[in-house]
């Protein structure tokens, strides 16, 4: 559902057809699969053993001498088993799926420009156009009132009108045709900064426009076909190894941008380096070197050196500061190969004692305990990341922040388990404070 939200807009109204339909639905699914085991292994953990405590064979087990943890033992290795599966399907297939996906979509919302032109909405994702349709027949391919404004940043933007046309898309799906009829072309010409201009208007019975495609698709191509998602453990590994050796680029190019415009660099004697320098008479004003008649042109000469300079340093800061984003999104999702798995261990060793505490079956008490302590390591796990990727934290640290705090609980759980606490019996709290309600009843007596 989140995926379709997201969406929404770019499918809509492109006339899919129900086998396209059907394949997203199921990429999308697969997809969120090492998400949904770790909630099914909570929400079935607690419903068993919740199942158990409530006919007392729980405590019939107990009773025979068999504690808690050896009777958890088969499904905790169950579990274990389980999380190699997660592990190996988030490795193997999640980023098959994920190419898969991102390519379909890929499809659906570039390949298919003209079904994303709608009724009297401006349409400006054509490089140098906008487009207004009046109308859209039922096969999306008959138009009718268009508006195309050729943004030329000129004088002025050419305009072309139309009462109706057809619009298409080549078979090597390169160009947008409109084939236009009946209409008036606009145009005006001459140089910039000047008034005197012609203004022409044409008229025609049918007019070919045709709109290059190949910026618009590769724009979208680099913003939605390579995907960290898509690699994995041994391609990020590599990935990562390949990012963190261009330190080395950035200090040579540091070296050819930067200290070029630093020019006593070049007077610089290495033996002189780390020496102590001998105390100068301290210069009261910029006027004792420099006289009068030179200090304008250095001084504008300075500004535009540290200028140079700052242009150049901010864009190799910028460029670094992308490379270090890179290897924080390749290291997230390597970690998150082993968290998801290992979720579904953490998420058992909370379900499972959990159920045997609260000694409720069904899908009432143990639905709503797995959907709050779902929630709590979703919510966990998103900070996490999120710390990860803002540079805040580590990524080892952001990535198993939900492990690391819902590890004690598991254990805390399971230890109140096999004592038969009463941590979540309403009786045993009623018990504890009845002696407290009793005392203020009489305070507020007297």
């Amino acid at each position: 559902m989140q995926f379709f939200w997201l969406y929404i807009d770019d499918l809509v109204g492109k006339g899919l057809d129900t086998f396209t339909i059907l394949e997203l639905i199921g990429l999308v699914s697969v997809s969120t699969f090492t998400t949904a085991l770790p909630l099914a292994l909570l929400f079935s953990s607690i419903m068993t053993f919740g199942n158990l405590g409530e006919s007392f064979e729980l405590i019939a087990i107990k009773a025979a001498g068999i504690p808690l943890i050896r009777f958890m033992r088969p499904l905790f290795i169950f579990t274990i088993f389980l999380s190699g599966i997660a592990f190996l399907f988030a490795n193997n297939i999640i980023p098959v799926t994920q190419m898969k996906l991102t390519s379909l979509k890929y499809e659906i919302i570039v390949s298919k420009p003209a079904l994303d032109i709608k009724e009297g909405v401006f349409y400006d994702k054509i490089d140098g156009y906008v487009i207004k349709l009046g109308k859209k027949e039922s096969n999306d391919s008959i138009i009718r009132n268009i508006i195309i404004f050729e943004k030329k940043y000129n004088l002025q933007d050419n305009m072309i009108v139309a009462e109706s046309g057809v619009m298409r898309v080549s078979k090597d799906k390169k160009f947008l045709e409109f084939i236009l009829y009946n209409g008036w072309r606009y145009q005006e010409r001459g140089l910039k900064n000047t008034i005197q201009t012609e203004f022409s208007r044409l008229n025609f019975k049918e007019y070919k426009k045709v709109f290059n495609l190949n910026s618009f698709q590769s724009n979208k191509m680099n913003d939605n076909i390579y995907d960290p998602k898509m690699l994995s453990i041994r391609q990020l590994s590599s990935a990562i190894d390949s990012l963190k050796n261009r330190d080395s680029i950035y200090i040579k190019k540091t070296i050819r941008e930067v200290v070029p415009y630093l020019r006593f660099m070049s007077y610089k004697d290495s033996t002189q380096l780390f020496t102590a320098l001998p105390k100068l008479k301290p210069i009261a004003k910029f006027s004792e070197i420099v006289p009068d008649s030179l200090a304008a042109p250095i001084t504008e000469a300075i500004g535009y050196q540290f200028s140079s300079i700052l242009n150049n340093i901010t864009t190799i800061r910028d460029t670094y500061k992308e490379n270090e984003n890179a290897q924080a999104y390749h290291a997230i999702e390597w970690h998150r190969k082993f968290t998801l798995s290992f979720a579904c261990i953490v998420l058992f060793l909370i379900g499972a004692p959990l159920g045997s505490i609260i000694r409720k079956g069904g899908l009432g008490t143990p639905l709503v305990l797995a959907i709050v302590f779902f929630v709590i390591f979703f919510l966990l796990n998103n900070f996490g990341e999120k710390f990860a990727k803002s540079g805040e934290w580590t990524v080892y640290k952001g990535m198993w922040f939900s492990s690391t705090i819902l590890i004690p609980v598991g254990i805390f759980l399971t230890y109140k388990a096999m004592r038969d606490s009463q941590l979540f019996n309403q009786e045993f709290y009623y018990r504890l404070l009845q002696p407290i309600k009793v005392t203020l009843r009489k305070y507020f007596k007297k």
